[in-house]
């Protein structure tokens, strides 16, 4: 069964290829993958390697971490299972968003979104 390994403290010019050519040369390789920020680009830092067996797995823990690694000392451990995220709605960035609703928020008028909503008598502000 495949095996997910976090590595951790990679050079910001580590690409996908030149991790999974690293963890290679201690066993089967079925993936790697370096985490980048989705605006610039650039590396996090960070990535996983999915190696075929879990004997490869713990094989490349050995062997990698703490070894440096284009000037870096790179950590290898076991990947967790990621953690489900918090519901994030009412937004995204600007604009619209969420108006709210005769059942929204007790505070009344407690919204995200453009709109005036400086009290009073618009119908989003009736719990006040």
């Amino acid at each position: 069964m495949n095996k997910k390994l976090y590595v951790s403290n990679l050079a910001f010019t580590m690409d996908d290829g030149t991790l999974e050519g690293i963890f290679a040369e201690v066993g089967s390789v079925v993936s790697a993958k370096v985490i980048t920020d989705f605006r610039s680009g650039r590396s996090k830092g960070f990535g996983f390697v999915e190696m075929s067996s879990d004997g490869e797995a713990q094989d490349a823990i050995k062997k990698l971490n703490g070894s440096e690694i284009m000037g870096r000392t790179i950590s290898v451990a076991e990947a967790r299972p990621q953690e489900p995220r918090e519901n994030r709605s009412g937004g995204g960035g600007g604009g619209g968003g969420y108006r709210g609703n005769s059942s929204s928020s007790s505070r009344g008028g407690d919204y995200r979104g453009g709109g005036d909503h400086r009290g009073g008598s618009d119908r989003y502000s009736r719990d006040r």
